[in-house]
């Protein structure tokens, strides 16, 4: 029996150049209106002390509209910049929650270049998708087909720093839930392994940054001696930026095939209650920490999880998993991270330090049911 849930669907896409520059432009419109929304609610905050809400946003919106400067906001479909504002109290919210700091500016080079569209501003016909303001559909590769049925609710138009162009589909979608099974796994997340299972088995990590530094630094260094602003540094850019999203899609790649295959084989995941943040700094370790994604998989496991009938169990972090014999449960004072096998001197039972470490969390999370 299927739950019904929301589902995006990513796709390349190449738009004309017309198509190009409009969408160009829609992305410095949303852009500037979020910027200019954040610096005039930060603004109220501090001299007045005053929160203000999306639909006062959206009041500044209707004024900057009317302003000659700005008129230029009218050529673009309104329904990008009303998201944005929406986005922006998002992030209001979750600051006020203590979920999130405090929302930050969005940089022309450095932030994500995207616009969103809900649906009355797209057309959904003959399985094209042709957006407000253009007159022609998008020219889409179907990399996989939409579910049948399927009707977008939300369409999301991106350019990475590579300069490719990306469509993400919102549909709601039946998932079959999976049917039980009563395999359990822990999950010890490594470097020189990827992942390493309570079952004994290692998932080797591919080192996809690794792999590629020195291409990657040989074009940083080119990039370093062009001259600003000129057309050779913005090539020089994108050779750059075509490396890192093939590093990244390498990672991601591997990442949902690891994740799928986890939650499809086994009823509950055990994983650590990892703080990736406070690791990162350690800068001896701290490149090889975010090239292993620790925090993606994790993210991936428990939406996954959600989706499948299945359960994602994170132990304490604090919980001396390495140290402790599995066997006997004694906990060993000193372990440095050089030893990677040991013998505990209470049972005399040897232990692979990851293995070991797996089946702790694993009998830890069991634990907590």
């Amino acid at each position: 029996m299927g739950e019904s849930v929301r589902r995006a669907y990513k796709y390349r896409f190449y738009p004309s150049p017309e198509q190009a520059d409009q969408l160009n432009r829609t992305f410095g419109c949303v852009r500037l209106v979020y910027n200019r929304a954040l610096e005039t609610r930060t603004r109220a905050w501090a001299v007045d002390r005053q929160r203000t809400t999306y639909v006062q946003t959206s009041a500044w919106l209707t004024e900057w509209k009317r302003i000659a400067e700005l008129a230029f906001l009218n050529e673009v479909s309104s329904v990008p910049l009303q998201q944005a504002l929406r986005h922006l109290q998002a992030g209001f919210a979750a600051f006020w929650g203590k979920r999130a700091r405090y929302p930050r500016f969005k940089s022309k080079r450095k932030s994500r270049a995207s616009a969103e569209y809900t649906r009355s501003a797209f057309r959904w016909r003959d399985g094209q998708i042709t957006l407000a303001k253009m007159d022609a559909p998008l020219a889409i590769v179907w990399s996989r087909p939409l579910p049948a049925a399927a009707e977008p609710s939300t369409v999301t138009v991106s350019r990475d720093p590579a300069g490719r162009w990306f469509v993400s589909i919102l549909v709601d979608t039946a998932v079959a839930v999976l049917p039980p099974t009563d395999q359990v796994v822990g999950v010890d997340a490594g470097i020189t392994s990827l992942v390493t299972l309570s079952s004994g088995e290692k998932v080797t990590n591919p080192h996809h940054e690794r792999t590629d530094r020195r291409k990657l630094a040989k074009a940083q260094k080119t990039l370093s001696r062009k001259e600003k602003g000129s057309a050779n540094r913005a090539k020089a850019r994108i050779k750059v930026a075509r490396i890192h999203a093939r590093i990244t899609d390498r990672r991601r790649d591997l990442l949902h095939k690891l994740s799928t295959r986890l939650v499809r084989e086994n009823q509950t995941v055990v994983i650590e209650d990892l703080t990736v943040h406070n690791m990162l700094r350690n800068h001896r370790l701290a490149r090889a920490i975010s090239d292993a994604a620790w925090s993606d998989l994790r993210a991936m496991l428990e939406y996954k999880a959600a989706w499948y009938g299945r359960t994602v169990i994170a132990v304490d972090r604090w919980y001396p998993s390495t140290k402790t014999c599995s066997g006997c449960g004694r906990i060993n004072t000193t372990m440095n991270l050089g030893v990677r096998r040991w013998t505990c001197p209470g049972c005399g039972r040897k232990h692979d330090r990851d293995v070991n470490a797996a089946r702790n969390i694993l009998a830890a999370g069991l634990a907590e049911r």
